[in-house]
This record gives structure tokens, C-alpha cells and sequence, in this order.
């Protein structure tokens, strides 16, 4: 199961911006009667949940084009967000009767109906405690842990007691997730210095031990989830949202890099990369037992698992029926240079100099390679929470298909 990735691209995968004020979304008034008693979401993860942290933080990393159009070209601007439009943290919020959730460093937002504390290319494990592990972290120090601490923070300053908080809590939606995945992909950032440079990753035998590496990283990464899930249980949450992570060996940025480097790399029958979804399948195996055990542990609370990966797979083998185009196009990043295959170039990722947008977004799964664009974002909100794939369902929708039992 040889990776063949070079440095360069995995470091796009970790979300970058800059400090340049965006302007914010559009806001809704949450309805008179709320869905489902839920009267807020607190909202914790990396670039598929962000609205605007990493761009406050001020990072000015190599995705800084994240920060300006052609991102949220579907609604008119940019906002900080990873795509050409919504995510689906925000159609979860309409579909609650919410407004959007603003970002926690927008310190003049109003936080009424709940925060945002992702952060772009944040990470579950602590800086600290990658950097034991060898790895270091480029762009963000704003981990889960730290999330968790604003988190807290936020709760002692918008109430009086533990009481309250609990309160509070018992009417809202927490969605712990997806985090995790860069930390596997630090894994593959750190280059090895030869000759005095430093080498991406090259050759089949160092890619083998960097997957050996990742994989070595999941239980540790899955525990402090889980941790984080325990001390927010405990504050009293009653329904929480786990996401697990979607199948990376689909996406065109690994893809890309696998026909440049080693075009024979193994791909099972919905052409992605073996390698990279064995990672993916363990963290999820692995996330699921911890949630499991959750639920016994937290019997009055609605523990849900969310399936990232089995959703993003009805995408690639039912795309024409969710409204995509079939064929090749389910692989090629809508905003792009390179054309090809993937239409993904780490050189020029989407919104640089020579890269061009697809007609039609709503006809991509991928917006740039690494995100997805505002349609695939709703339909996977459609197929988690309305479709059985985020299970036991803490909320409940109209038009809403029963679960499938879970132990």
C-alpha cells in the first residue's frame, strides 16, 4: 500500500487565511418555534465547519486565496468559508430554524443561538503533544483543546452558575467534528532532510512508514475526541453529533498526486486510493467503539455518529440522482488549474493566478480539490440527517428516515 504524496500537497490540505476582514454571511431569524426544542449549536472542528476563525487568527499560509474570490462565489463573497458557497453546518442551522453560527473570534457576533469554534486545519491532538510524536504544526495552534477552553470560557461568561450551563446545554445541538484528520496529515508534511534541504515525501518505502506513523496516531486521536465529548457530557449536553472522516483516497488533491508520482497505486472498485481510505476506515472503526461506549456511559444523552465517509460514497455511486454530473467529473476539482483527470494542481491551488472555476459548481462534488462545494455540502446534510446516516438521530427533521439500529 505504497502513498506517493508529495510534501507540498499535504500541506494544502491544512486550511490557511489571513487576517483580511470578510464580510458576514447572511443571517436568518430563527423561527418562532424552534425545531425540535434546539435553540442553539455549538459547533467544534477544522476547515469543514469553519466560518471565519482562521481567517481572524490571521494566518497567511499557502490557501491565503481562500480568503477572496472566487470562495463564496455561489453567494456573492467570501466569508472564510472552504468552498464556493455554505457548509453544512449551516444548512444543519436552517434546517433547525437557526441562524448561521458566527465564528467565535468575531468577538462583535452575536452568539445567541449558538458558536462556531472550528478552526481551519486545527487539529484533535494538542501542538504539544504532536510535537512529541515528532510532528509539527505549521498553521494553527487553535486544537481541540483549545476549542474545548473557549468553549468553557464562553459558557462561565454567559451564565451564572454550572446549573445554567446545564440548562442551557439541554436545549442545544453539539457537534463535536470531523477533527482528526490533520493530524494524520502533519504525518506526512514533515519532510526528511537530505543534503542539506528538505525532501518531500518521494519514494514508496518512506510513504509506507508514514502511513505506519498515521496509523499509529488513531487511538491517541479518537481518545481525545472522546475526552472532549466526556467533559462536554458532563457539563450537560444531551445530544452531541460525532462526525467521522470521509474517505480521503477519493478526493482529487491525493489522487492527483498518486497518477503523478505512482500511476499503479491500488484503487478499489470506486477508484480511490486504497492506502489513504485504510487510514480513513481505521479512525472511523475506531471513533465508532468510542462513541459506543459513550452512549453507555451517558444513557439519558443522544450520543450520534455521524458517517462522513459512507455519505460522501452515495455521492461517487449515485451522483447523476443527487444532482451531479457523472463519469470523470465526480473526480475533478471544480476550481483548479491543470485541467487533466483531477484539475488539481498543488502549485496553483484554486483562486491563484491561472486557475479557473467550472460553470457549474452544482455539478461538482469537489470544489477545489480538498473541500466540497456548497451542493455536495447539502447533500450531505441531506443524507446525515434527514437519510439515516448519522445515527441514533439527535434531532428530529420532517421528512426524516429512521436509523438503522445502532449498539
Amino acid at each position: 500500500m505504497a502513498l506517493a504524496l508529495a510534501g507540498r500537497l499535504l500541506m494544502v490540505l491544512l486550511l490557511a487565511g489571513t487576517g483580511v476582514a470578510a464580510p458576514p454571511p447572511p443571517q436568518v431569524s430563527p423561527s418562532e418555534a424552534t425545531v425540535d426544542s434546539i435553540t442553539a449549536i455549538y459547533n467544534f472542528g477544522d476547515s469543514i465547519s469553519d466560518t471565519g476563525n482562521l481567517l481572524r487568527e490571521g494566518d497567511t499560509g499557502m490557501l491565503r486565496y481562500t480568503t477572496g474570490l472566487p470562495y463564496g462565489v455561489t453567494i456573492g463573497r467570501p466569508t472564510g468559508r472552504c468552498s464556493d458557497g455554505f457548509l453544512m453546518i449551516d444548512f444543519l442551522a436552517e434546517d433547525l430554524g437557526l441562524p448561521l453560527l458566527n465564528p467565535y473570534l468575531d468577538r462583535r457576533a452575536d452568539f445567541t443561538h449558538g458558536v462556531n469554534f472550528a478552526v481551519a486545519g486545527a487539529t484533535a491532538l494538542s501542538t504539544t503533544a504532536l510535537a512529541n510524536r515528532g510532528l509539527t504544526v505549521s498553521h494553527t495552534n487553535s486544537s481541540l483543546g483549545v476549542q474545548l477552553r473557549w468553549f468553557k470560557e464562553f459558557m462561565s461568561s454567559t451564565t451564572n452558575s454550572p446549573r445554567e450551563i446545564d440548562k442551557k446545554l439541554a436545549s442545544s445541538l453539539v457537534m463535536l467534528g470531523e477533527i482528526g484528520g490533520n493530524d494524520y496529515n502533519y504525518v506526512f508534511l514533515q519532510p526528511r532532510r537530505t543534503n542539506d534541504r528538505h525532501d518531500p515525501i518521494s519514494n514508496a518505502t518512506r510513504s509506507a512508514e508514514s502511513l505506519a506513523h498515521a496509523l499509529s496516531l488513531v487511538p491517541e486521536v479518537v481518545q481525545s475526541v472522546a475526552d472532549a465529548a466526556k467533559e462536554v457530557l458532563d457539563m450537560g449536553a444531551t445530544r452531541m453529533v460525532i462526525p467521522g472522516n470521509f474517505p480521503i483516497g477519493c478526493m482529487p488533491s491525493y489522487l492527483t498526486a498518486a497518477t503523478a508520482s505512482s500511476p499503479a497505486s491500488l484503487r478499489d472498485g470506486d477508484g480511490c486510493l486504497v492506502s489513504f481510505n485504510v487510514l480513513a476506515r481505521a479512525h472511523n472503526e475506531r471513533l465508532r467503539r468510542a462513541v459506543g461506549e459513550l452512549r453507555r456511559s451517558y444513557p439519558d444523552a443522544t450520543v450520534a455518529y455521524a458517517d462522513y465517509f459512507a455519505a460522501y460514497l452515495e455521492i461517487l455511486r449515485h451522483a447523476p440522482r443527487l444532482g451531479f454530473e457523472g463519469g470523470a467529473a465526480l473526480r475533478r476539482a471544480c476550481c483548479g488549474a491543470g485541467g487533466g483527470e483531477y484539475n488539481f494542481d498543488h502549485n496553483r491551488l484554486c483562486g491563484a493566478p491561472g486557475t479557473t472555476v467550472c460553470a457549474d459548481p452544482s455539478r461538482r462534488p469537489s470544489w477545489d480539490g480538498i473541500h466540497l462545494t456548497q451542493h455536495g455540502y447539502r447533500v450531505m446534510t441531506e443524507l446525515l440527517y434527514r437519510r439515516g446516516l448519522a445515527c441514533p438521530a439527535a434531532v428530529k427533521l420532517p421528512r426524516q428516515k429512521p436509523c438503522l439500529p445502532v449498539s
